[in-house]
C-alpha cells in the first residue's frame, strides 16, 4: 500500500495525537482495520481463566504451559508487529500487511523488549499501584523503538525513557481516553472495537512522531557535541 507523504508538524499533546491519529486512521481504513482484527484474534488466548499448572491431569497443565508459551513467545511477535504496520501508516510510509511479520525478524529483541518492559511495570505495580503506571507510561514507545530503530531490548527501553521525559502526563492521559474510546466501541454493538482499537494505536503512533520529532534536533546537538 503507498501512502502519500504526511508532514507531522504538531507540537506533542493528547488531543493533537487524536486528531491526527483520526485521520491518518481514516486513510489507512481498510490495512489499519485488518491489522485490528489480527490483534484481536491474537488476544484471544490472553483472556483465557485455564491456566492450571498444579492440576493432575496432565492435559491440563499442558494446556497451561503451551498457552503460556504463546503468550510469552507469539503474541509479542504479531503485537509489535502491528505497532510498527500502525507506524509506518501513520508516518505516511509505504507499508504493506505483510509488515505485521517483521517482528519475526528481530525476534530475540522483542521477545527480551516484551520480557523487560513487563517485568519493569510489574515491579512498579507491586510496589505500588502509581510507580507502576507510570513507569508503563514512560516505556509505551519501546515497541516501536524496537521495531522502527532496530535497538536492541536495553537500549529501547532506555531510549524511550529518555523521550518520555517530560510527556508522561500525556501519555498518561491518552492512555485513560484510550479507556473510554475502547469501551464506547463496546456499546457500539461491540463491532465498534476494531475502529476503536485502530483509532488508540493510530493515536500512540502519532504523540510517538510528534515527541520524535521534538526531541530530533537535542539528539542531533548532543551527536555533534559527542564527535
Amino acid at each position: 500500500m503507498h501512502n502519500e507523504l504526511v508532514s507531522i508538524d504538531f507540537r506533542p499533546g493528547t488531543g493533537r495525537a487524536l486528531a491526527f491519529g483520526w485521520r491518518r486512521m481514516k486513510a489507512n481504513a481498510l490495512l489499519f482495520f485488518l491489522v485490528a482484527l489480527v490483534v484481536a484474534v491474537i488476544e484471544i488466548p490472553s483472556q483465557s481463566q485455564n491456566y492450571n499448572f498444579t492440576s493432575e491431569d496432565p492435559v491440563k497443565s499442558i494446556h497451561s504451559l503451551l498457552l503460556l508459551a504463546f503468550m510469552i513467545l507469539i503474541a509479542p511477535v504479531f503485537n509489535y508487529g502491528a505497532d510498527f504496520v500502525f507506524l509506518k501508516g501513520v508516518r505516511g510510509d509505504d507499508v504493506l500487511i505483510k509488515s505485521i511479520l517483521d517482528g519475526f525478524k528481530c525476534y530475540l529483541n522483542v521477545v527480551l523488549s516484551n520480557i523487560l518492559t513487563f517485568g519493569l511495570t510489574a515491579i512498579g505495580l507491586v510496589a505500588f499501584i502509581f510507580p507502576g503506571i507510570y513507569i508503563a507510561c514512560r516505556l509505551v514507545f519501546t515497541a516501536y523503538l524496537v521495531m522502527d530503530e532496530d535497538m536492541d531490548p536495553v537500549a529501547a527501553v532506555e531510549a524511550s525513557w529518555r523521550m518520555t521525559q517530560g510527556h508522561a502526563l500525556k501519555i498518561f492521559l491518552l492512555g485513560v481516553l484510550s479507556i473510554f474510546i475502547f469501551f464506547g466501541g463496546l456499546l457500539l454493538l461491540v463491532i465498534g472495537v476494531f475502529p476503536a482499537l485502530m483509532w488508540i494505536k493510530s493515536s500512540f503512533a502519532a504523540l510517538y512522531l510528534s515527541i520524535q520529532q521534538e526531541s530530533a534536533p537535542t539528539d542531533t546537538h548532543e551527536a555533534s557535541e559527542q564527535e
